[in-house]
């Protein structure tokens, strides 16, 4: 069971740098006990599972890993945990930012490495609402992924390409996943290796080799690439609901649209995701007048 420890270079929070990689609260692949933060994904060099737990006494974090992939991990961790980045370089240009700054000085963008393990759930997240994204991702895990190597038999690692390919047509209606967006993963599986490339290239390139596929938008990449890069810059555009969160935080006014979003960060450039992320974790939200985006099941149709 190999092991290692990782001490931050300054102020750090676990739980926050790496909750944005978990897809819901029964995300199979990932998982938070206690103080300990588990994570089963398929590494280059096969299945992997990592559990993280902080140290308080002395800021370090200790990781011990599992299977195949157990020393692709480690040797992996200071990306995951967010070495390379560095939140100094965002300068708050409002209050609400510099607020949210110093309050979670310990914010880190984590970068996974990983292309698919970040894509495939957020092609399940196109158009449809949280819960049903979760649903369908929990669900494919636990019928065609397999139990992650370590420990707590809860966990599943995601299906290797092909594993992907195999799922018959009944298996993603039953999971509530309509064809366009199963039909998206599976051009995307069948370009798996081209897709991980992307994780050594820059965020330009990165999303231009990601649209290429037909289905993945500007929205998808971006949602991606945020996880496997750990992109500042990489803002989420044509999404429901960011853009009213930033206008009302920045401006106080309902109804921003994409472009007036991208024109209120622009001071931002080349931090616009950090900016992004940090006024969500401020918390003002404009009320809520219209109704909710309506929650279908294509597996009763």
């Amino acid at each position: 069971m190999p092991v290692r420890t990782w001490v931050p270079p300054g102020p750090y929070d676990l739980h926050r740098t790496l909750c944005v990689l978990r897809r819901g609260p029964g995300d199979p692949a990932f998982a938070v006990r206690g103080a300990e933060v588990w994570r089963a994904c398929r590494t280059p060099e096969g299945p992997g599972t990592l559990r993280l737990v902080a140290r308080p006494a002395d800021g370090a974090v200790e990781a011990e890993s599992w299977g195949p992939g157990a020393d692709w991990l480690l040797e992996r961790l200071p990306d995951l945990l967010g070495e390379p980045d560095d939140p100094a370089e965002l300068t708050a240009r409002h209050r609400i930012v510099h607020a949210a700054h110093r309050r979670h000085p310990g914010l880190r963008l984590t970068r996974t490495g990983l292309v698919l393990e970040s894509l495939i759930p957020s092609v399940l997240e196109q158009k449809v609402t949280s819960d049903e994204a979760y649903r369908a991702w929990r669900l494919l895990l636990q019928r065609h992924g397999e139990q992650a190597p370590g420990p707590w038999e809860r966990l599943r690692v995601m299906p290797e390409p092909r594993g992907w390919a195999l799922i018959p047509s009944w298996e993603w209606h039953r999971a509530g996943v309509d064809t366009k967006r199963s039909d998206t993963i599976l051009r995307a599986v069948r370009l798996a290796h081209r897709m991980e490339e992307a994780a050594r290239m820059d965020l330009a390139d990165a999303t231009r080799r990601l649209t290429a596929v037909p289905g993945i938008g500007p929205w998808t990449a971006a949602e991606t690439l945020q996880r496997v890069l750990g992109a500042p810059d990489a803002i989420t555009v044509g999404d429901l609901h960011l853009p009213g969160i930033i206008g009302y935080a920045l401006t106080g006014r309902r109804g921003t649209t994409d472009a007036q979003m991208l024109e209120l960060l622009a001071p931002y450039e080349g931090q616009r995701h950090r900016a992004a992320r940090l006024i969500l974790l401020a918390g003002p939200v404009p009320p809520r007048r219209a109704p909710r985006f309506p929650v279908g099941d294509i597996a009763r149709l």
